[in-house]
């Protein structure tokens, strides 16, 4: 085991419980979280990008996703569902992606590969198995699988969108904040999108949230 997976392997141990302390605890903790990690996230993004309207567009975008993420944590259980879905969607990419190897999926993200994105897919539905089995969701089977693939799919574009963006800037990471990891939106660059997708379907109703 190499030490960079030790350090993302410690870092999730210890980030994970975090944040959920964060969102469980209050409104008070629940928005000072959120508005640290808007702030960082400006942050690398505006150091990860020099076109101005790319820049400025991407500020609205973070903008609209911490707000869909403070909205959504009205309703605790839909938010911690996306980000299990979220995590799950990425362990599952990168223990696929390391074991089986294998044709890469874009060139966009050199580590990204087809056993990578069927493992990501994999684990969100065991995540999401678990998840139904723990909590009665007044949904159908259904719905629940439609929008788990939905979100892991999200997920797996929005690390490709950032990978993108970090290659164009000839980054690595978009930070050194999180150690393993990377920067922060190294860390939620799935959650960014997957947040406002879920807020977004909830408001057509096909939830029956």
């Amino acid at each position: 085991m190499n030490k960079e997976l030790v350090k993302r392997i410690l870092s999730s141990i210890i980030l994970i419980p975090l944040v959920f302390y964060f969102l469980l605890y209050g409104s008070f903790m629940s928005v000072s979280f959120t508005i640290v990690c808007l702030i960082v996230s400006l942050y690398e993004w505006k150091k990860m990008t020099k076109n101005r309207f790319i820049k400025i567009f991407g500020f609205i975008f973070l903008f609209f996703s911490f707000y869909t993420f403070y909205d959504l944590s009205k309703e605790l259980f839909f938010l911690i569902f996306v980000i299990l879905i979220c995590i799950s969607t990425d362990i599952g990419g990168y223990i696929f992606g390391k074991i089986f190897k294998g044709p890469k999926l874009t060139t966009i993200s050199p580590n990204k590969t087809y056993a990578g994105m069927i493992g990501g897919y994999f684990l969100s539905l065991v995540c999401l198995t678990i998840v139904s089995k723990l909590v009665d969701y007044p949904g159908t089977t259904f719905q629940l699988f439609t929008i788990t693939i939905l979100l892991s799919t999200v997920s797996q574009v929005g690390d490709i969108i950032v990978s993108y963006f970090k290659r164009q800037a000839r980054l690595k990471n978009t930070g050194n904040l999180i150690p393993g990891h990377g920067g922060l939106l190294d860390r939620i660059d799935g959650m960014i999108f997957a947040v406002p997708t879920f807020y977004l379907v909830d408001l057509t109703g096909y939830l029956n949230l």
